[in-house]
């Protein structure tokens, strides 16, 4: 299997590929955490198609795609975008917003390689963070790349769901 990591744009392809990857992914990640309402307003309002036109073109984010076999299967957003956690101040921080590839044989290739391609990308930064539900399946993985939790529990943006905070140091 031909497994790849690439920077995407607001193409129509791009669009389309994030379109259909934001909201299955949100689906599967987030499906057994909340409410189907809840979760429809969330998919309805983070992944239209004009907010992620606008999202493709921020100057703040880059979006990644791993695709299987010329498939895109999962997507990342790097972003300076979020309100940092709490002692990072004076430290160049990203924050890898979005992270998931679809439930498929080549689950942890695919994985491997979207973490590996942000890792690449953010690696000029000081300090990497990201914010996950605490019952996410992806903890280990980020857990297995250096990123420790740190204490106390947050909130997701745009959903009701108690997250972590997870740090990793470049230097």
């Amino acid at each position: 299997m031909n497994i790849v990591t690439k920077f995407t744009v607001a193409t129509e392809q791009g669009i389309e590929a994030l379109s259909m990857l934001t909201k299955t992914l949100a689906l599967e990640k987030f499906g057994s955490l909340v409410e189907p309402a809840e979760l429809d307003k969330y998919i309805v309002d983070s992944f239209n198609s004009k907010t992620l036109v606008g999202e493709l073109n921020s100057m703040s984010n880059q979006w990644l795609v791993v695709y299987a076999n010329d498939q895109p299967m999962g997507y990342a957003r790097i972003t300076s975008k979020g309100q940092k956690p709490d002692g990072l101040a004076g430290k160049r921080v990203i924050r890898i917003a979005d992270f998931g590839v679809c439930q498929h044989e080549a689950l942890q290739q695919m994985e491997a390689s979207l973490m590996n391609k942000c890792l690449t990308v953010c690696s000029t930064y000081d300090v990497i963070w990201i914010n996950e539900p605490l019952k996410s399946s992806l903890i280990g993985l980020f857990e297995q790349n250096g990123f420790v939790k740190q204490p106390g529990v947050s909130r997701l943006d745009g959903l009701n769901l108690e997250s972590a905070v997870y740090l990793k140091n470049t230097l």
